[in-house]
């Protein structure tokens, strides 16, 4: 146990509210373990029944999570936010980001034209506006259509992962499983503890899931799965167009799973599109624009079947109500301004130059590494903990891969973003050494 907090409680309620507190002060970190049953029953003076019922609670609340033989840890990203601010991966001052994911800000394209032009055009007012607006909803499906999705039915929420959750909560109850990539994006696996969901594992090589993994877990009564069409977070797949065609066997057979595929990259993927959508009854296709655009821009479309897209709109307007008309019309209006269309093109190419180059570099020293498209390459390591901190020491951080996996091997995530071409050598340099446990000698 943490040294700073005590364990306290009679009731399985009062347990998990003081751990819950105890995770909210800052008292229980991020991976920290709590006392096993047994002991926390003992030193409580409760059934371990008891502790257990509360250990379970934490659990469904995304709070905790099982750790195997190693017991029960907060998570890394718990559902329930300290006073002091949302766990974050630090990153001390003089050492490279090379963690966070986000794209980087020099890359993104220019807003105040499309926001000068927004600003002289009269905005409309009162809740009737919360209908939407047509203009980008026409820009939305047009785009979609062109890469194969049926564009019939479509929302607008805030962002990916508002999306994912709304179509997850259109289908699914507590305890549902659903079949998420392994490793995945640490967002969604972080959601789907918050929601009560039961996460089974599909694993992911570089063309996408793996059909019979996948075909296991919907057999085994996974009640959805959510596929990333490309730029995979964290390993850079991309659903290939025969690994789609297999994919789609698979989902022919289920016809009653829930399909959310995720196409966060959108305008900055080289790789084509090969959607599943329609492969099943319910379905949605999400469409984010805060990775090409910029991350404050929370604006998703979402395609669908009829029944998954009204449920998911008509929950909306019972609390959101809707994206902000004004936000709507800045991303219409950046898609279709030139210009933009002319920094998205040198942000994928510089992108892919910058991705390209490090994988090159990293195999080129005998290491294992993924990424075939988007901001991030994967690097397989004997010891995550090792490997993160000896990088950091050499100057760069990197996100561990125990944020992402839930039955793969070790590895780290390597983001792109704040890489410039020169410096890739040293980089690869460094990760050879933290992969081997070995230190570079330092610069003279």
């Amino acid at each position: 146990m943490t040294a700073g907090f005590a364990l306290a409680g009679r009731t399985a309620s009062e347990i998990s509210a003081a751990v819950e507190a105890g995770v909210r002060s800052g008292a229980l970190p991020t991976g920290a373990a709590l006392p096993p049953i047994r002991a926390a029953a003992a030193q409580l003076g409760v059934s371990p029944a008891t502790v257990a019922a509360a250990y379970q609670a934490l659990r469904q609340r995304g709070i905790a999570e099982s750790a195997g033989r190693n017991g029960t840890r907060v998570r890394p990203r718990p559902a329930v936010a300290p006073a002091r601010g949302a766990f974050r991966l630090e990153v001390p001052e003089g050492v490279l980001d090379l963690a966070s994911g986000g794209p980087d800000p020099r890359l993104l394209p220019d807003l105040g034209p499309a926001l000068a032009a927004l600003a002289a055009e009269p905005a409309p007012t009162g809740y009737a506006s919360g209908a939407g607006h047509p203009p980008l909803r026409a820009a939305a499906r047009a785009a979609l259509e062109r890469d194969g999705v049926d564009g019939a039915e479509l929302a607008v929420v805030g962002g990916a992962l508002d999306a994912v959750e709304r179509l997850l909560n259109a289908h699914l109850l507590p305890g549902d499983r659903v079949a998420v990539e392994d490793p995945g994006w640490a967002n969604l696996l972080d959601l789907v503890a918050a929601l009560g969901l039961r996460p089974v594992p599909v694993p992911v090589d570089e063309s996408g899931p793996d059909p019979q993994r996948l075909t296991d877990a919907l057999r085994g009564g996974a009640r959805a799965a959510v596929v990333t069409s490309r730029a995979h977070n964290p390993t850079g797949a991309s659903v290939t167009g025969p690994r789609a065609a297999d994919l789609r066997a698979v989902l022919a057979a289920h016809p009653d799973v829930l399909v959310i595929e995720d196409d966060h990259a959108a305008e900055l993927s080289v790789e084509p599109l090969h959607p599943l959508a329609g492969a099943t009854r319910a379905w949605g296709f999400v469409r984010s624009v805060s990775k090409p655009y910029g991350p404050d821009l929370r604006l998703a479309v979402v395609a669908g079947d009829a029944t998954s897209i009204a449920r998911l709109t008509g929950r909306q307007r019972l609390g959101t109500g809707w994206v902000s008309t004004v936000l709507q019309r800045l991303v219409t209006a950046l898609w279709a301004d030139p210009a933009t269309a002319a920094a998205l093109a040198a942000a994928r190419a510089g992108y892919e130059a910058r991705r390209t180059t490090l994988l090159a570099a990293l195999r080129e020293r005998g290491l294992t590494v993924t990424g075939r498209t988007g901001l991030n390459v994967w690097l397989g390591v004997p010891n995550e903990t090792t490997a993160v901190a000896r990088l950091r020491e050499a100057g760069y951080a990197v996100a561990p891969g125990a944020l992402y996996r839930i039955a793969t091997p070790p590895a780290v995530r390597i983001t792109v973003s704040a890489l410039d071409l020169p410096a890739i050598p040293a980089l690869a340099d460094a990760a050879a050494h933290a992969a081997r446990g070995i230190l570079p000698a330092p610069a003279a």
